[in-house]
């Protein structure tokens, strides 16, 4: 029963949130006549409201709650993820060099096609490129010493920030430039309901992947030998939870830029709650990932006259607690 609850209010909070957060913003708008705005999206209700009103719930915020949970869950658990498979508490999408390299897949997309659906795609080769250069440098092995992989993507990382930075150089400095350096910093500012057509598939598939395969996530942080007794296919397991884990950060990278942190901080939030057992790890990291980064974006987009790119936010929030983490734990898995 106490499970159940656990399990119930884990679904329901980031929900509760987001439509707590479909009220706030510098245009108000009341809690009661943003439910009745929602209900009338599928009953028929008595328009008591503005048209001004309506826009700013269902056009502007909604389509930016459902992508801050999407994109907070689907970095979470991608983090959660390779930390399980690696058994290892500092790896990270960023670490690998994920983030980076689909960072320049859609700043190139940018660049020559603008934002849309060939951007996702150039995103999603970059980032499995980027991993896959990670691999090939620090060598993919399960016993491998987490300092080999933690250079390789650091190599990897500087490799393709040296390429945005080329596009950065190349781009019109009058209109692709800025649109550029600013989304990549991060940013759900130009959320529509486009981009959750083109951006959701693919971070729902990567999520649903890695849910299949948690248990499985458990088992490979035994050795390759145990795990293979178990009738596990290890490279092949290990392949798959890798390109879950890219397609999602690469759709997330191409959608709302680079947004650091959540996929390496989120995850150790959710053991402290849970435990190790990836079987609750990742489902939870999607909760707490989803949540964290909606009340972040309503902090960006509330703070300041000037939205806040996210990064900057996660990155004041984020680096403390990891430093925290290294103090109490020494860098060790607890």
């Amino acid at each position: 029963m106490k499970a159940t609850l656990k399990g119930l209010f884990f679904v329901l909070f980031p929900l509760f949130l987001g439509v707590l957060s479909l009220s706030i913003g510098r245009f108000e708008v009341d809690f009661t006549v943003q439910v009745q705005i929602l209900l009338s999206q599928f009953m028929d209700i008595e328009q008591t409201w503005t048209d001004m009103e309506e826009a700013a719930v269902i056009q502007l915020r909604l389509p930016r709650v459902i992508l801050a949970i999407l994109i907070g869950g689907g970095l979470s658990i991608a983090g959660a993820a390779l930390q399980g498979m690696f058994a290892n508490p500092l790896v990270s999408p960023d670490i690998l060099g994920v983030s980076a390299g689909a960072g320049f897949g859609a700043a190139l997309g940018i660049l020559l096609f603008g934002h849309g659906f060939s951007t996702q795609i150039i995103a999603l080769i970059t980032g499995m490129l980027a991993i896959g250069i990670t691999f090939l440098v620090g060598g993919f092995k399960k016993e491998m010493p987490i300092f080999m992989m933690v250079l390789a993507g650091v190599v990897t990382s500087a490799l393709f920030q040296a390429f945005i930075s080329l596009i950065k150089f190349v781009a019109d400095p009058e209109e692709k430039l800025p649109s550029i350096t600013y989304w990549l910093m991060g940013s759900l500012g130009t959320a529509s309901y486009y981009d959750i057509l083109i951006g959701a598939p693919f971070i729902i598939i990567g999520m649903v992947i890695l849910l299949v395969l948690r248990w499985r996530i458990n088992i490979l942080s035994l050795s390759e030998e145990e795990a293979k007794s178990l009738g596990i296919s290890v490279a092949k397991t290990r392949w798959l939870v890798i390109f879950a884990a890219t397609i999602i950060t690469a759709s997330a990278v191409s959608i709302a830029g680079i947004i650091g942190w959540v996929g390496l901080i989120i995850p150790h939030i959710a053991r402290m709650l849970v435990g190790n057992n990836n079987r609750f790890v990742l489902p939870v990291s999607i909760s707490i990932g989803g949540s964290y980064l909606l009340i972040i974006d309503n902090l960006a987009r509330t703070l300041t006259p000037a939205e806040i790119p996210l990064s900057i936010l996660t990155a004041i929030v984020g680096a403390p607690f990891f430093a925290y983490l290294l103090m109490r734990t020494g860098g060790g898995w607890k």
